[in-house]
């Protein structure tokens, strides 16, 4: 009986203990910075060179580097360097620029993975955020993680919420992206 009294006593101190220790690290759930940017992606089709800002660097067997892949982009990749803009127009002031890739992964519907920069230099942000994860385009919203950064989002952590905001055919689209930060530096 001494024995079950004394495991019990030191269950419970180990419980206090840990309690005690981890008990006081509670994240707080809210973001400790919010953004709103449009990224505009036009792409190189073979004869738009001049407006285009984002290009085709390879393609499935089937697939040329002019058009995309058919069925559902798959095996497509593409570099893009890519206006940031605070609204959704094309032609308002750049605030900084979107550059990385994306490659098309999936062969039955339409699916991207993505991995980015946003590179921001400008009287309101200087430094770089960076962002990586599945894009399922069939989704009207989808998570991108923000993993890292730099300058005044030095090792920001959150998650950016990608909206397709227009897009026209396989030329252009727009893209909306909430970002949320819950690690600020």
């Amino acid at each position: 009986m001494a024995a079950k009294t004394q495991t019990t006593a030191l269950f419970l101190c180990l419980l206090i203990c840990i309690s005690a220790v981890y008990g006081h690290k509670t994240r707080s759930r809210r973001p400790c910075k919010e953004l709103v940017f449009f990224f505009h992606d036009i792409l190189y089709l073979g004869y738009n060179r001049n407006n285009a800002t984002a290009v085709i660097v390879a393609s499935p067997q089937w697939g040329n580097k002019t058009a995309m892949a058919k069925p559902f982009n798959f095996g497509d990749l593409v570099v893009f360097d890519d206006p940031i803009t605070l609204d959704n127009n094309l032609h308002s002031p750049p605030v900084g620029r979107a550059q990385g890739t994306y490659f098309y992964d999936q062969w039955s519907i339409y699916g991207a993975w993505l991995g980015f920069s946003f590179l921001f230099n400008s009287t309101d942000y200087v430094g770089t955020l960076n962002f990586a994860g599945a894009d399922p385009l069939i989704n009207k919203t989808r998570d991108i993680s923000v993993i890292g950064g730099t300058g005044d989002f030095f090792m920001a952590r959150g998650v950016a919420t990608v909206s397709t905001d227009a897009f026209e055919g396989d030329v252009y689209f727009r893209l909306r992206v909430d970002i949320r930060l819950y690690e600020c530096w």
